[in-house]
């Protein structure tokens, strides 16, 4: 062995390890959209998205109320908080019915369709007796409770339609019945025009409108075949066309699509404008929560059909967006309950909550955008007025209670130990598999009839 000038023995140098190539660097835009889609099919993501954004959703209504009706207020010599402190009860109890919806058991529901149904036809002509019914902006479709506060009975209309149309249809499911078209349509074709007379009776084409899209949504639910299904909407658009066109209301608003200046001929755009006008003025991030100029007296209706403009003007575009973003995903959550359940009355219940919803606010956001006819529609959970905000909560609880009612979330909340009053014992939970929302149970049971 050959030693080293110094005469120690040479230092042997380990043998080099052979290089592994690292494995390929994962994008991370498809690894968000992974784990986007891992956490959107959890078992308990419809729940917490309708919960946490129907309640989004209000608080926001309260604070865009509050800040759009205090000209409004002060005008009628009112307190600057007045509409808002009403606002804010009706909230209160909306919560109160939100709470008890969303723990009523399925069976309750449906046993409730029929009084529900009976009690709105019942003050929906209760409207139409003189001295009893009170005509607001020309429609008499409410009553006067006493004091400042008036109902207005086609809100729960709405409400009716879709629990008595749900129940109906699951009955005629359980027994086959849905293959023929006189039990597709009879009795809930002639109980929904029902509900249209009496409203058109008072003149609002705007409640008709959301009224006629829940029939659609239960008919397209039901799997109504298209010549079917046309057939129903070639006579709504008719009847549509004849109330329009009788109307000098109700064509001029058609005549104030597009309208860019507050007077175009006989016609006065002037509201369809200033809408314009205070979307246009806010810019990206708005004026500032408060300090809207529209609202001082220029956009009528500022804290009820138009809040959305006031919005659009102190909020900007980031608060216009944020608002859509909510619903958007309200309606994704309520077309998921409706299409991963075995219940048909919950499957039924739930298109129709999400088509009500869904088209009040496409309605009144076309409207305020320019892009629909001004049908005088509130913003679901956001616009001022106790009388929409009190069945649409309820609504919302009924989609909380079909939420979870899914097997796989039943699953998620039972596996759940509370913080408090008793110990997790380790090891003693199973862990959890998300992946459960894809499947379909195949031994769920019916809610059952009445």
């Amino acid at each position: 062995m050959s030693s080293s000038r110094t005469g120690r023995p040479p230092v042997q140098r380990a043998a080099r390890r052979p290089v592994v190539p690292r494995p390929p660097r994962e994008n991370p835009l498809r690894a968000l959209v992974i784990r986007a889609r891992r956490a959107w099919d959890r078992p308990l993501t419809a729940y917490y998205i309708i919960l946490g954004g129907s309640l989004l959703i209000t608080v926001l209504g309260l604070v865009m109320v509050y800040s759009a009706s205090q000209i409004t207020a002060l005008q009628m010599s009112l307190p600057g908080s007045y509409f808002f402190r009403k606002q804010l009860l009706a909230a209160v109890i909306g919560a109160v019915l939100l709470l008890v919806a969303s723990r009523m058991p399925v069976k309750l529901h449906r046993a409730l369709a029929y009084p529900i149904l009976a009690g709105a036809v019942f003050l929906m002509a209760l409207v139409q007796v003189p001295g009893i019914g009170v005509a607001v902006n020309g429609n008499q479709n409410w009553l006067a409770l006493g004091g400042s506060f008036q109902l207005q009975p086609s809100e729960f209309g709405k409400l009716a339609l879709v629990l008595w149309g749900a129940d109906l249809l699951a009955r005629k499911q359980d027994k086959r019945l849905l293959t023929q078209w006189k039990h597709m349509l009879v009795p809930l074709v002639p109980a929904a025009f029902m509900l249209l007379g009496l409203i058109m009776l008072g003149g609002d084409m705007g409640t008709a409108i959301i009224l006629t899209a829940i029939l659609f949504g239960l008919l397209w639910l039901a799997g109504a075949p298209t010549r079917l299904f046309a057939g129903v909407l070639a006579v709504a658009a008719l009847l549509g066309a004849i109330l329009i066109g009788t109307s000098e209301n109700r064509m001029a608003r058609l005549a104030c699509l597009g309208a860019t200046e507050p007077q175009t001929g006989p016609v006065d755009c002037w509201q369809a404008v200033h809408g314009i006008y205070a979307l246009a003025s806010g810019g990206i991030f708005g004026s500032g929560l408060g300090a809207s100029l529209e609202k001082w007296g220029e956009l009528p209706e500022a804290h009820t059909d138009f809040i959305f403009a006031v919005t659009g003007e102190e909020l900007g575009l980031a608060g216009t967006l944020s608002v859509l973003a909510l619903f958007a995903a309200l309606g994704y959550a309520g077309i998921r309950v409706a299409g991963r359940t075995e219940d048909p009355f919950v499957r039924y219940a739930a298109g129709g909550v999400t088509t009500w919803i869904t088209a009040q606010a496409v309605i009144n956001i076309g409207a305020v955008l320019g892009l629909l006819p001004i049908a005088g529609v509130p913003l679901p959970l956001f616009s001022y007025g106790g009388s929409a905000l009190l069945p649409t909560m309820f609504a919302i609880g009924l989609l909380i209670a079909f939420a979870r009612e899914d097997p796989a979330a039943r699953m998620a909340l039972a596996m759940r130990q509370p913080r408090f009053g008793r110990k997790r014992i380790r090891g003693s939970q199973r862990p959890r598999r998300w992946n459960t929302m894809r499947r379909r149970a195949p031994g769920a049971r019916s809610s059952g009839e009445r």
